[in-house]
């Protein structure tokens, strides 16, 4: 008898291929718990054959998966990027059944560019369950389970072989299943945006193939030709931009909602247009756009990468100054002046290491009298760029002092606050905008010494806030209910601005139910400016038919007489 006791067999490993359709039917089922609640809240399960086309799709999904990570099933990829794909989906999943948004490009833009602030504000216990259920737990079991990859020749045959496998079966199941697939996705896109993680694949690899989609990648320059009008009475204009953040129109008292929401501006001389919107449903969409002239659907199918509004204005000579109390500008003021005040340290503005938007009004004329000398003669433009009524958090985007409806939602589990809290705290948060555009207008009233001062506000999109049990916003354009479309544009003029323009602030409020939108901001904000340039389209400046030319005022004179 050999005197070396026989050391026990090692448990052979899973083959790569058994673990990676393992995983794939996970994910295809369990991580996609929000996909099976949308379809049955949609009565598709009650159809006939509901149940049989529900598998055929999740099978779809799992033949799709499989047919991916099948080609990277090598000892030094397979289990991270199976890892990263359990917590894509656990992350999507809990956002999708919280908020019940959906995974789209606009949505991981969104996520890459967010700040630690607003993360912060997402954070909560059910999200560290969900993380740990869905993504960690199932991760460290993968981690810790045996596979046996054998020599790289056959792996590389086996590989492809199970990618072709799935590939097959993945043809013949949308053949089996193409009349309830098609009218499916036809009648309900947002299902498609709600497949996990294949969503958050599909939007990853779209925007890292932006770069090749987008050709010269060289900026293009934009209204060289920009001259601005000489200042009147020694006095040049200073304009104040206030790019609002997540303003819903119909929450605005001056709007015609139910609610004193904005009592400050209903006392001043302010116009505002009811019938406003966005260009998309996410400021990582919105700003861009609207400050790009390019319009909606010019600036989705532009593939140039080109100069803005801020650098026509200053193309013009005039000053221009960014101030930034959200989690930065998108690209849209990369060349101009910019401050960030979302973190300064401050006791009644900043607390809890999160600033209110009146931050920004703190040392402003100092930030002013930094820009050159030269430029500021010829006029002044202010982005005053807000952390508005931004989400969930609403609660947190307003004073106590200034809170004028209780009870109020104080959690980010906006499923788990009634209807009237939730409303509360969002309307508390436009109470508190109200009040900044107010202390806004009482600042720039100050400044009438040495400039003409005015003030466009102009929000970047809207909210869901539970309706058709949709929080949030960031849904595709297309499919976006309004409330996340429909935006406020409130307009204040001084006198010295009205005379310079001519701009008649009655006239705007006469036209108050016009629609307009974000395309017309690029230009209606250089005809407020007077700045001549080619790029200018006098047709959408909303402001251009209430600046009365001499000629308009003779016209209308004698019409009122006869």
């Amino acid at each position: 008898m050999n005197a070396r006791m026989a050391k026990p067999s090692q448990p052979a490993g899973w083959h790569p291929g058994g673990l990676v359709v393992a995983a794939s039917l996970w994910l295809a089922t369990v991580a996609n718990l929000p996909l099976w609640l949308a379809m049955r809240d949609l009565g598709l399960f009650a159809q006939s054959g509901g149940w049989l086309f529900a598998l055929a799709f999740a099978l779809i999904i799992a033949a799709c998966l499989t047919g991916m990570v099948s080609l990277l099933a090598w000892r030094w990829t397979l289990k991270p990027v199976l890892a990263l794909l359990l917590l894509a989906s656990a992350v999507g999943g809990y956002f999708m059944l919280a908020y019940h948004v959906v995974i789209d490009t606009s949505m991981i833009v969104n996520a890459l560019q967010t700040n630690t602030g607003e993360v912060r504000d997402l954070l909560s216990l059910k999200l560290a369950a969900a993380l740990l259920l869905l993504g960690v737990l199932p991760g460290a079991v993968l981690w810790r389970w045996p596979v046996d990859y054998g020599r790289w020749q056959r792996r590389s045959l086996h590989n492809l072989l199970q990618a072709v496998a799935a590939l097959l079966l993945l043809v013949l199941l949308v053949l089996a299943s193409f009349s309830p697939l098609a009218s499916t996705m036809r009648n309900h896109k947002q299902l498609r945006y709600l497949v996990n993680p294949l969503n958050t694949v599909y939007a990853l690899g779209y925007l890292a193939g932006q770069p090749l989609r987008q050709g010269d990648t060289a900026l293009q320059p934009l209204g060289l030709d920009a001259q601005a009008l000489p200042a009147t009475a020694g006095r040049p204009p200073l304009l104040v931009l206030v790019l609002g953040e997540t303003g819903r129109s119909g929450n605005f008292g001056i709007n015609g909602y139910a609610r004193n929401t904005t009592p400050e501006l209903a006392r001043q001389d302010v116009a505002s247009f009811h019938n406003a919107w966005s260009c998309g449903t996410s400021t990582a969409a919105s700003v861009p756009c609207m400050f790009s002239g390019l319009g909606r659907q010019g600036f989705e199918a532009h593939r140039q990468h080109s100069e803005g509004l801020l650098d026509v204005i200053q193309h013009a000579g005039m000053a221009v100054l960014w101030v930034d109390n959200q989690s930065g500008c998108k690209g849209t003021c990369d060349r101009v002046t910019t401050v960030a005040t979302g973190e300064q340290a401050h006791p009644q503005l900043c607390p809890d290491g999160q600033c209110f938007d009146g931050i920004m009004l703190e040392g402003l004329d100092r930030r002013i009298a930094d820009l050159p000398a030269a430029r500021r003669e010829r006029g002044v433009v202010v982005v005053l760029h807000q952390m508005g009524s931004h989400g969930p958090a609403y609660h947190l985007r307003s004073p106590a002092a200034l809170k004028r409806f209780s009870p109020e939602c104080t959690g980010n589990d906006l499923q788990g606050c009634s209807s009237e809290a939730l409303l509360n705290a969002y309307d508390n948060s436009i109470a508190y905008t109200d009040h900044f555009l107010a202390s806004t207008i009482a600042w720039l009233s100050q400044q009438q010494a040495a400039y003409d001062p005015a003030m466009v506000y102009v929000a970047d999109h809207g909210e869901s806030l539970g309706e058709n049990n949709l929080y949030l916003h960031g849904m595709p354009y297309l499919i976006a209910p309004d409330v996340q479309k429909h935006v406020p544009w409130i307009t204040w003029v001084s006198p010295g601005f009205a005379r310079r323009t001519a701009l008649a602030t009655p006239c705007l409020r006469d036209r108050a139910d016009l629609p307009v939108s974000h395309d017309n901001y690029f230009h209606s904000v250089l005809g407020l400016l007077g700045i001549q340039t080619r790029v200018y389209q006098r047709a959408l400046d909303v402001y251009a038919p209430c600046m009365l030319t001499p000629a308009d005022e003779v016209a209308g004179l004698a019409t009122a007489r006869g």
